[in-house]
C-alpha cells in the first residue's frame, strides 16, 4: 500500500510538512530551491530539463531586465501551467514553482504610480488597490509580486522615486502596511492573494546624485530612523519576502551585508520570510570588487543572508562546492530552503498549483476594478494652484481648449512598470474631456506647431494645457539631471499665458518637477502624476467638479534642481535656515541657505488645495505631561468654511525639543482624511506614544527621552497651530 509522504498531507502543520520535505531532499534539490530561473526563447528546453531533474524555487516572468521600461507580451496561462506541471508531476518531489512578476501598481487594471497613491494619504483605499492587483495577477497565474518598493526618496532626479511613497518614513510605513495587506491579506492560502516583496532593502533611494545603482553614504542613525521604518512596517504586517538592493551602503554592498540582512532584518526585526536578490545583484558583487569571482559572490551573498538568487547562476554553480569545502554550512542551506518552502506551503501551492484561465477572463479589468481605479486616481491628484477659483470649469457656456503634448498619449497615463496594462483599454485625455463636456471642449492637435496651438488657444474662453513627462522618463535607471519640464513645454505654456486667457495646466509626471515658471503664469495647476487606466476620466471628473481634489504632496517640490535634496524633516543645525527665516538681518545671514533661491520649497510636503476652504481651531491635549509608557491625545476641530463639500487631510507633526542626538525640526506622526459638507465640523484626534516619540540613537537602540515636545496640527508640513507637552521620567 502506497503511503502518502507527510509533506503532501494538508492536515499536518506547515512546520511538520517542511521538516519532512527537507529530510527527503538532496543537496542539489535544496540548492535548486534557492534559484529563480529566467526562461527565454533561447533556453526553454534547458530550463524545462533543469526543473525535471531538480525542481526550482521560482521562475521570473519577465521578458528582459528592462521590464519596467515598456509593455510585454501578455502572460499565457497555459505556458505557466506547463512549467508548473513539469515541476509538480515530473520532478522527483513535485515541489511547485513560485511565479514572480513586477506587479507594481496594478496588473491589468493600472492604478496611479505608487508615488501618486501615496498622495491620497488614504491607506485603506491603497490596500483596496493592491487587493485588486493581487486578484487579477493570481487569476493569470502570478503568485508573487516584486512590490511594494519601500525606499525613502529625497532626490526627485532619481527615476525610481515614482515607485515609492516619497520622502517621509511615517507616510511610507502606512503605505507599506497597506500594500502588504492588500497583496497578502490575512491568509496567504486565499487563492486571490499573492506574495508581496518589500524592496529594495535598504537605502536604495539614497543613491548619490539620484543616479540609480550608485553608492550611498547613510549613517546608522539615519538608516534606522528614516530608511528602516517602512521595512519594519512591512515585516510587522507579515510580508513574506524582501528584495536586497543593488547599491553599496557605507562601502558594503547591500546584497553582501550580514549586518543588514541577517542581524538587522532577520534578527532584530524578526523577519521570517526569505530574501531574494535583485536582478543579478549577487554576481554583481564581483563588479563591486568585494570578491574576486562568482564563487566568492555566491559565498558572500548567501552567508550574508540572501536566500534566493534572481536570474544569475552563482548559487547553482558554486553552493554545492562551498558546502563540501566547509565555507557554507548545511544549516544555512536548510534555513534558506525552509524559508522558501514555508511560503510555498502557506500559499497553498502544493494543493492548488495551477492557474484557471476561465477565472482570469472574468476578473481582469472588471467594471468594479475600473471604478476603484477611477476613485484612487481622483484622490491622488493634487491641486497646487487655483487663482480666482478658476476650477472647477463649467461644462456649458464656455469654449474650452484642450491642448498639450500629452492629450493623446495613453502610455503616459499608465506610467512605468505597467507590463500588463493595455493601451487600447486606456482612454486618452482628449477622449475623456470630450466625453465629459462635448459642447464645450475644443481639441487642438497634440503635434501642432506653436503658432497653430496659439491660434487655437485664441478661440477659447479657457485653455487647458496637459504637460509633463512621458511614461519612459521615470522608472528604473531613468534618472534626470534636471527636474524641469521636458524641453519646450515651459516656453509654450508661457506663450499661451501671454494671450491673457484663463489657463489651467495639468501635469503628468513620475516625480516632483520644477514648476516655478509654470506657477508664475498659470491660473490653476493640477498635478496628476501617472494616474493609471482610469486617469483621464479622473482628470475630467476633477476639472469639471464632479469631485473636488483632495491629494496631498508626498514629497517636497523644489524651486529648482539646485535645491535638491530638499525635504521638510531636515535635522536642526547650529545655523539652521528654519530658525532665522527668509528675511534675516545681516548679522544672521550666515545660515544654511542659497544666495539665489529661497530656502523653502515651492510646494511643501503635505500640501494640496481643494475647491472649498477648511479651518482648524481648538487645538487641545488631554494632559500636559505623560510617562514614557503612556499616550497623549491631541485633538483639533476642522470646519468646512467653504460653499461645497470636500475632503481635508489633517496632519500631526511632532518635534523633540532637546535630544541626545540631532533630530528633525518636525516629523509627521499622524494624518486623517475628513470629508465635510459646507459648514460642517468634526473633531479629529491623534494619539502619540512611545512609537511616535522615540528614536534610534547611536547605540542602535530606541530611546524615548524625557523633556519637552512640540506638536502641530495643520494641512501641510508648515502647520503652525501648535502646543507643547512633557514626557517625564517614570
Amino acid at each position: 500500500m502506497h503511503t502518502l509522504p507527510l509533506y503532501k498531507n494538508p492536515s499536518l502543520s506547515i512546520d511538520r510538512r517542511v521538516e519532512d520535505l527537507l529530510s527527503r531532499m538532496t543537496l542539489e534539490e535544496k540548492i535548486a530551491q534557492l534559484y529563480q530561473i529566467w526562461a527565454r526563447p533561447d533556453n526553454i528546453d534547458e530550463v524545462k530539463a533543469f526543473i525535471r531533474q531538480y525542481g526550482v524555487g521560482s521562475r521570473i516572468l519577465a521578458g528582459s531586465n528592462l521590464a519596467g521600461s515598456g509593455h510585454e507580451k501578455a502572460l499565457e496561462i497555459e505556458e505557466i501551467n506547463e512549467y508548473q506541471r513539469i515541476a509538480v508531476e515530473e520532478s522527483r518531489l513535485g515541489i511547485p514553482i513560485l511565479f514572480g512578476r513586477d506587479v507594481i501598481h496594478g496588473y491589468r487594471t493600472i492604478f496611479p504610480i505608487p508615488l501618486g497613491m501615496a498622495a491620497t494619504f488614504d491607506p485603506g483605499l491603497v490596500e483596496q488597490a493592491y487587493t485588486i492587483a493581487a486578484r487579477e495577477a493570481s487569476s493569470a497565474g502570478v503568485n508573487w509580486s516584486f512590490a511594494p518598493m519601500l525606499d525613502i526618496a529625497r532626490d526627485p532626479r532619481w527615476g525610481r522615486i515614482a515607485e515609492g511613497s516619497g520622502e517621509d518614513p511615517y507616510l511610507a510605513s502606512q503605505m507599506a502596511r497597506a500594500a502588504v495587506l492588500g497583496f497578502q491579506g490575512k491568509d496567504l492560502s486565499d487563492p486571490e492573494r499573492i506574495l508581496a516583496c518589500a524592496k529594495h532593502y535598504i537605502g536604495y533611494g539614497g543613491a548619490e546624485g539620484g543616479r540609480d545603482y550608485n553608492t550611498a553614504e547613510i549613517t546608522d542613525v539615519t538608516l534606522r530612523n528614516i530608511y528602516l521604518p517602512p521595512f519594519k512596517a512591512a515585516v510587522d504586517a507579515g510580508v513574506g519576502s524582501v528584495m536586497s538592493a543593488f547599491l553599496d551602503i557605507n562601502g558594503e554592498p547591500a546584497s553582501g551585508s550580514h549586518y543588514l540582512l541577517t542581524e538587522l532584518l532577520k534578527g532584530e526585526l524578526g523577519f521570517t520570510g526569505f530574501v531574494i536578490s535583485d536582478w543579478a545583484s549577487v554576481s554583481e558583487l564581483v563588479h563591486h570588487r568585494v570578491v574576486e569571482d562568482e564563487r566568492g559572490a555566491a559565498r558572500l551573498a548567501f552567508t550574508a543572508g540572501v536566500d534566493m538568487e534572481m536570474v544569475t547562476q552563482t548559487y547553482i554553480r558554486y553552493l554545492k562546492d562551498l558546502v563540501e569545502s566547509g565555507e557554507v554550512s548545511l544549516e544555512r542551506i536548510d534555513d534558506a530552503v525552509q524559508r522558501i518552502l514555508t511560503i510555498k506551503f502557506r500559499l497553498g501551492l502544493f494543493e492548488h498549483p495551477y492557474a484557471n484561465a476561465t477565472k482570469a477572463s472574468e476578473t481582469l479589468f472588471s467594471p468594479a476594478h475600473q471604478q476603484v481605479a477611477r476613485q484612487i486616481a481622483r484622490e491622488s491628484m493634487v491641486l497646487l494652484k487655483n487663482h480666482g477659483d478658476l476650477l472647477p470649469l463649467k461644462k456649458t457656456g464656455l469654449k474650452i481648449a484642450v491642448m498639450g503634448p500629452l492629450v493623446n498619449q495613453r502610455a503616459a497615463l499608465l506610467g512605468s512598470w505597467t507590463l500588463d496594462g493595455l493601451l487600447h483599454e486606456t482612454q486618452t485625455i482628449a477622449e475623456a474631456m470630450q466625453q465629459a463636456a462635448p459642447d464645450a471642449v475644443r481639441l487642438a492637435p497634440s503635434d501642432a506647431l506653436q503658432d497653430e496651438m496659439l491660434a487655437e488657444a485664441m478661440k477659447a474662453d479657457v485653455i487647458t494645457f496637459f504637460a509633463g513627462e512621458s511614461e519612459g522618463r521615470s522608472g528604473e535607471n531613468h534618472n534626470v539631471a534636471s527636474i524641469d519640464l521636458p524641453a519646450g513645454q515651459e516656453e509654450l505654456i508661457e506663450a499661451i499665458a501671454r494671450l491673457g486667457k484663463p489657463l489651467v495646466v495639468v501635469v503628468l509626471a513620475g516625480r516632483p518637477l520644477n514648476l516655478s515658471r509654470v506657477a508664475r503664469c498659470a491660473d490653476a495647476i493640477l498635478y496628476a502624476w501617472h494616474p493609471g487606466s482610469m486617469g483621464a476620466a479622473a482628470i475630467a471628473d476633477l476639472l469639471f467638479g464632479e469631485e473636488a481634489p483632495s491629494g496631498k504632496l508626498p514629497a517636497s517640490f523644489p524651486r529648482t534642481t539646485g535645491q535638491i535634496p530638499i525635504h521638510y524633516n531636515f535635522n536642526s543645525t547650529g545655523r539652521s535656515f528654519s530658525v532665522v527665516g527668509e528675511t534675516s538681518p545681516l548679522e544672521y545671514a550666515y545660515v544654511d541657505r542659497y544666495l539665489d533661491v529661497p530656502g523653502s520649497p515651492l510646494y511643501p510636503f503635505g500640501f494640496g488645495l481643494s475647491y472649498t476652504m477648511f479651518s482648524l481651531s481648538g487645538l487641545a491635549i488631554d494632559r500636559p505631561e505623560i510617562h514614557p509608557d503612556e499616550v497623549i491625545c491631541v485633538s483639533v476641530q476642522v470646519t468646512n468654511t467653504g460653499s461645497r463639500a470636500g475632503t481635508e487631510t489633517v496632519q500631526c507633526y511632532v518635534q523633540d525639543c532637546v535630544a541626545s542626538i540631532t533630530r528633525p525640526v518636525r516629523e509627521l506622526k499622524g494624518f486623517k482624511r475628513v470629508h465635510l459638507q459646507p459648514g460642517e465640523s468634526q473633531i479629529v484626534t491623534f494619539q502619540l506614544g512611545a512609537e511616535e516619540l522615540s528614536f534610534y540613537g547611536t547605540d542602535r537602540r530606541r530611546h524615548l527621552e524625557p523633556g519637552t515636545f512640540k506638536v502641530w496640527v495643520g494641512t501641510d508640513s508648515t502647520a503652525s497651530l501648535g502646543t507643547t507637552f512633557q514626557v517625564i521620567k517614570s
